[in-house]
């Protein structure tokens, strides 16, 4: 499995990530997907302490404890359960995030996480202030770089030009273009890498595509549209190869795109998804068919 260069830092990570969320609470069943990853070459297992209130980054922390040298842990914070576990608030403060730290080291079994994130992030937080906490967790070593998972361009912005984050974590697919617009081409300039989610859309970009399409459409495409579009794309780009191969191969032909980060139910979708980033990169012909037949969605909000 080919590893990438985290931005500017010393994190090297698989060109797929496990996405840990989809994991569930059964424990033995985790514990095999996440044994499948590591026999694949994935090094790379993104969990946040919203997940299960918590119980994901200790099913994530037991499996991986006796490997942990070898892999990357990065975890989120930002989301804080209310007392009946039956909602959340945000809450990005300096105090919370250097608190929720110790709580997330407990639960991975760890001393250090290798990339914390900010899971979220308005223009009109205390961004000075959730720039310093992530320094002094630095500083402090308990955190190896930072980064933020935003979809919002005037948050990424501002991190951009005032952190040292390593990373952005953003949806991006063949049918979610927005970030081609402005903030891939900004990471890439500043030297900051892209880590991908949603690169399937829902299933809509699988070979099963016909069981997953919704009256509702998706993003600023109908149903209507959406059964036009992936046909072809089917026809066009994956007649001897699934969908999957060619959605999560258009993600990592972006020169900004470190890495794809996939969840994973079963230790069968984990060889798949990692089968998929070994096959052949897309030309740069295939590329420009996809954008031709897709959509060059922009955001509409937070710009």
């Amino acid at each position: 499995m080919k590893k990438v260069q985290l931005g500017n830092s010393d994190l090297t990570v698989s060109e797929i990530g496990l996405g840990c969320m989809s994991l569930g609470t059964n424990e033995k069943k985790a514990q095999e997907i996440i044994e499948a990853a590591l026999e694949e070459g994935i090094n790379y297992f993104d969990t946040a302490d919203l997940y299960d209130f918590g119980e994901n980054e200790k099913i994530v922390g037991q499996a991986l404890k006796n490997v942990r040298d070898d892999i990357i842990i990065a975890t989120k914070v930002g989301n804080r359960w209310n007392e009946s576990k039956d909602g959340w608030s945000w809450d990005p403060s300096k105090d919370y995030i250097k608190e929720a730290v110790k709580q997330s080291l407990h639960r991975l079994q760890t001393d250090y996480i290798d990339l914390y994130q900010l899971h979220g992030g308005t223009i009109d937080d205390p961004i000075d202030e959730t720039i310093q906490a992530f320094e002094e967790l630095k500083t402090e070593g308990l955190i190896r770089h930072y980064g933020i998972s935003s979809i919002r361009p005037n948050v990424i912005r501002e991190y951009t030009k005032e952190s040292n984050i390593v990373t952005v974590m953003m949806q991006y697919s063949m049918l979610d273009r927005r970030p081609e617009e402005a903030a891939l081409p900004l990471l890439e300039q500043n030297g900051i890498s892209a880590v991908t989610r949603g690169s399937v859309a829902k299933g809509l970009l699988s070979d099963q595509f016909r069981n997953k399409l919704s009256e509702k459409g998706f993003l600023d495409y109908t149903q209507e549209e959406l059964k036009d579009i992936l046909p072809l794309l089917k026809e066009k780009l994956a007649s001897s190869r699934s969908l999957e191969e060619v959605a999560l191969q258009y993600n990592l032909a972006h020169p900004a795109v470190a890495s794809v980060v996939t969840g994973a139910s079963s230790v069968e979708q984990v060889r798949a998804n990692a089968r998929a980033v070994n096959q052949q990169s897309l030309s740069r012909e295939e590329v420009a068919l996809i954008q031709k037949l897709t959509k060059a969605n922009q955001y509409s909000d937070h710009r």
